[in-house]
């Protein structure tokens, strides 16, 4: 066994100490119908994030209107801010205080097949999601909702966090060895193991939350299983499951399946 100096061993437990100190565990939402439960460990502030993820869309909002790509298609921006404005109101059963964000949706012309929703509520969706999938309002809400979802579980500042905690244990699996290619090695398989996993288990969670929110909305919770089907054909080869940051397009469309029954009631009562 190599010998660690004492003053390294010191550093070691300080370091480790540091990072369970200031990670939290929090419950970012309610469980809604669809019941997420899962507590989440979080090192950095939510003021943090919103402030950076708020920056950040207005240095892209003003990018994109430079170059004559923000909101061109009035009908279209229309048809977006139209459905975000139904599902924004249904963020209350997961978190009240999403009432008081300071929403905002915008449309960014461009072939991307791509949507987002950032930090504290900050919408994008690029028109060649609609156009080449040639998206119906149902299809088109779950994939705002599952991004809305990304924002009320705060997903940013949980995989910010986890990566912060990954980083320090590779560093101290290398300080221990005295091998950088043990910390390289480290952190490639805390890598594998845990983050990407992890942000297929955040993607399942926006799966559920956001077909909820759809059909709390009145759309139909069903059309998120047509619209991964079109979203695989656009898709070309995937690696395995195991490393891959999304579940499989067969165990997602499963997955859909079953929580688009679960919600189903609300669709109907939302529909009368």
């Amino acid at each position: 066994m190599k010998y660690i100096p004492y003053p390294i061993q010191t550093m070691l437990v300080v370091a480790l100490l540091a990072l369970l100190a200031a990670c939290q565990s929090v419950q970012t939402t309610q469980p809604g119908t669809v019941g997420v439960t899962r507590n989440q460990q979080m090192s950095v502030s939510r003021e943090a994030v919103d402030a950076q993820s708020a920056e950040a869309y207005a240095k892209m909002m003003a990018q994109a209107s430079a170059k004559g790509e923000l909101n061109r298609d009035a009908a279209m921006l229309a048809r977006v801010r139209g459905i975000a404005n139904k599902l924004i109101p249904q963020a209350a059963v997961f978190r009240p205080d999403a009432t008081s964000w300071k929403w905002e949706t915008n449309l960014l012309q461009s072939e991307q097949v791509n949507a987002f929703c950032m930090a504290g509520g900050k919408i994008a969706v690029y028109s060649g999601l609609i156009t080449k999938l040639q998206l119906t309002d149902e299809e088109l809400a779950a994939v705002m909702g599952h991004e809305m979802a990304h924002a009320l579980r705060e997903h940013v500042r949980e995989q910010i966090s986890e990566q912060q905690g990954l980083g320090v244990l590779a560093v101290i699996a290398g300080i221990a060895s005295g091998s950088q290619g043990v910390q390289d090695v480290t952190g490639q398989a805390l890598q594998v193991g845990v983050g990407l996993k992890h942000s297929r288990r955040a993607e399942r969670e926006a799966d559920d939350m956001g077909l909820e929110l759809a059909a709390r909305a009145g759309y139909d919770p069903r059309a998120a299983v047509s619209l991964w089907n079109k979203m695989n054909k656009q898709g070309g080869s995937r690696p395995p499951e195991f490393l891959s940051t999304h579940p499989s397009p067969e165990s997602r469309q499963q997955d859909l399946a079953q929580v688009a029954n679960v919600v189903m009631p609300l669709y109907q009562a939302a529909k009368k």
